[in-house]
C-alpha cells in the first residue's frame, strides 16, 4: 500500500509539472529535472516496494499460521475472479508502465543533452561558460555536440565523468576558476572537423577592426587586413596559409611545460608524404633529454590555436570598442575609453560590488574632470555607465574567479602570446632556421590608420605595420602582450 501510494502520487506529479511544461510553456530547467530525472526515481521506489510488501506480508502470514504444507509460491487459479482481475490490473500497468518508461528515458536522454541542462542547472558554476556560449558563433550548436559528440562509448564516459561533476556541485569541491585546457576531451577530428571540413576550406578573409585609442577625443584607429586562413586561391587547398597547420598531409608536434599549453619550447614538424622531420627548439628553454621524454607531446589541432570557440571571455578593451563602435557608449565623451580602462584595473568581490563601483568611478571622473558635462551630457553618462557594466556582467564573473587573464585565447597575439607561443624567432633547429613570427605569414595589412590620416596598400602589396601611438620599433622585437595584457 506505501508503495501503490508512492507511485501513484509521483505519477499524478509528473502529469501535473508536463501539463505545466507543455501546455502553458512555463517552468525552467528545475521542472525537467523533477519530471525526467528526480520523480521517476521516486516512481519506480513505490514500485519496487509492492512486490517487496507482498513477500513481506506473506512471509509474516506464513509465521502466523505455522502451516508447513502452505505452498511457498502463490497458486494462480484464472477460475478464481479475483485472480483473473489482478492478473488484466498487472498487464496493463506493465504495458503502460513499459510505453512511459520508454517515452521517459527517451526525454530524460534528451533533457540531459539540453543546453538548458547544461548551462542552467549548476547556475553559479556553469555561468560563466553559459553567458559566454550565448554570445559565441556556437549559440545554436548545442553543448554536447562538441563535448560529447556521436558514439555510446563517449556518451557513457560523459555521463560518468558527470556523476563526479555533481558530486564536487553538492559538496562545492569545485575549484574557481575551472582549470583548463580539459586533458580528457574529445579530439576535434571528431567533433569540430565533423562540421569543419580541413580539406574545404574557403579563400583568405577579409578583417576589419576599429578601436579607440585612450586619448581625449577617443581616437578612431581603423584596420583592415586580410587573414591568410589558406592558399591565395581555393584550388590551391590549404598548401600554405594558417591553415597550413592541420593540413592533411602534415603533422605537427609540440611540448608545453605549463598546464594552459602558453609556454612550448619544443615543435617538431612530419611531412607526412616524404616521411621528412625537422626539430625546432627555443633557444631561450633548453630542455634535456630526460625531460623531453617525461613530458606529453600532443599533436597539434584545432583548438590549439581556436581554444576558446564558444566560451570566450573577451578583453575589456575590445568590448568597450565594440560598444564605441555600435552607439552604445558615446565617442563624444571626452577619455570615456580611458575612464573605462580604469574600471577594469581593480578586481571586485561580488558583481554587485563591481556594479556599484563601475558608477561611482565614472561619475566621480566627470564631476571632477568635466562637471559640466554631468547635466548636457547626463544620459551619455547613463547609457556608458549601464553597457561598461553589462560588459563586465558577460565577461567577468568574480564568484568564480573567472576573467579573460585566467582563459586566455590563443587565437591571435595580441593580449596573450597565441601564435607567438611557437612564432618567435627563437625556436630554431640544428642548422638555424627557425620558426618565423613575420606578420605576412598570418595576414597582410590593407589599410590602416586613422579617419583623417588612413594608409591605404597599393595592388594588395602588405602594408608594414604601424602602432597606433609611437613606440618606435619596439613591436618588432617585443611581443605585443608585454604592453596590451595591462589592459590598456
Amino acid at each position: 500500500m506505501t508503495g501503490a501510494s508512492i507511485a501513484i502520487l509521483n505519477i499524478i506529479f509528473i502529469i501535473f509539472l508536463l501539463l505545466v511544461s507543455f501546455i502553458f510553456d512555463v517552468g525552467s530547467s528545475y521542472i525537467g529535472l523533477f519530471i525526467y530525472i528526480v520523480l521517476p526515481v521516486f516512481l519506480i521506489t513505490g514500485l519496487l516496494l509492492i512486490p517487496i510488501g507482498m513477500y513481506m506480508t506473506k512471509r509474516k502470514l506464513q509465521k502466523r499460521e505455522k502451516s508447513k504444507d502452505e505452498l511457498d509460491w502463490p497458486a494462480i487459479d484464472f477460475n478464481n475472479k479475483g485472480t483473473r482481475n489482478a492478473t488484466i490490473i498487472f498487464s496493463i500497468g506493465t504495458i503502460l508502465l513499459f510505453i512511459f518508461s520508454a517515452v521517459g528515458s527517451y526525454e530524460a536522454f534528451h533533457y540531459t543533452e539540453s543546453v538548458e541542462f547544461c548551462g542552467k542547472l549548476c547556475h553559479t558554476v556553469m555561468e560563466p561558460e553559459y553567458v559566454a556560449y550565448q554570445g559565441s558563433s556556437h549559440e545554436r550548436v548545442s553543448c554536447v555536440e562538441c563535448h560529447v559528440g556521436n558514439g555510446a562509448d563517449w556518451y557513457v564516459k560523459s555521463k560518468m565523468s558527470g556523476l563526479y561533476q555533481v558530486y564536487s556541485v553538492l559538496a562545492k569541491k569545485y575549484p574557481t576558476p575551472i582549470p583548463t585546457p580539459i586533458h580528457n576531451l574529445r579530439p576535434a577530428q571528431q567533433t569540430c572537423e565533423q562540421c569543419h571540413w580541413p580539406e574545404k576550406f574557403y579563400d583568405p578573409k577579409l578583417r576589419m577592426k576599429r578601436s579607440y585609442l585612450s586619448d581625449e577625443e577617443n581616437t578612431e584607429w581603423n584596420i583592415r587586413m586580410q587573414m591568410r586562413t589558406s592558399g591565395q586561391h581555393s584550388a590551391m587547398g590549404i598548401a600554405d596559409g594558417i591553415h597550413w597547420h592541420i593540413n592533411p598531409e602534415v603533422k605537427i608536434e609540440y611540448i608545453s611545460i605549463d598546464e594552459k599549453r602558453g609556454e612550448i619550447p619544443w615543435v617538431k614538424y612530419t611531412n607526412l608524404k616524404t616521411g621528412e622531420t625537422t626539430i625546432y627548439e627555443d633557444s631561450d628553454i633548453k630542455l634535456t633529454t630526460t625531460q623531453l621524454d617525461s613530458i606529453e607531446t600532443r599533436a597539434m589541432d584545432c583548438l590549439d590555436c581556436h581554444n576558446r570557440p564558444s566560451h570566450n571571455y573577451k578583453v575589456p578593451q575590445n568590448f568597450i570598442d565594440e560598444y564605441l563602435v555600435s552607439g552604445a557608449i558615446s565617442k563624444d565623451l571626452p577619455e570615456i575609453k580611458l575612464v573605462a580602462m580604469n574600471v577594469f584595473t581593480e578586481d571586485y568581490p561580488t558583481t554587485d560590488s563591481a556594479f556599484s563601483s563601475i558608477k561611482t568611478q565614472v561619475n566621480d571622473y566627470y564631476a571632477n574632470s568635466y562637471p559640466e558635462l554631468l547635466e548636457s551630457k547626463k544620459q551619455d553618462i547613463e547609457n556608458a555607465i549601464a553597457n561598461i557594466q553589462e560588459g563586465y556582467s558577460k565577461n567577468f564573473f568574480p564568484e568564480m574567479k573567472v576573467k579573460w587573464s585566467e582563459y586566455p585565447n590563443h587565437l591571435g597575439h595580441i593580449e596573450t602570446d597565441g601564435c607567438y607561443r611557437c612564432h618567435n624567432d627563437r625556436q630554431a633547429t640544428e642548422s638555424g632556421k627557425v620558426i618565423s613570427r613575420d606578420c605576412n605569414l598570418c595576414h597582410n595589412i590593407l589599410v590602416q590608420g586613422t579617419v583623417d590620416d588612413m594608409e591605404y596598400s597599393v595592388a594588395f602589396e602588405p602594408l608594414e605595420f604601424k602602432h597606433p601611438v609611437d613606440i618606435d620599433k619596439a613591436w618588432q622585437t617585443e611581443l605585443c602582450s608585454m604592453c596590451h595584457s595591462a589592459l590598456y
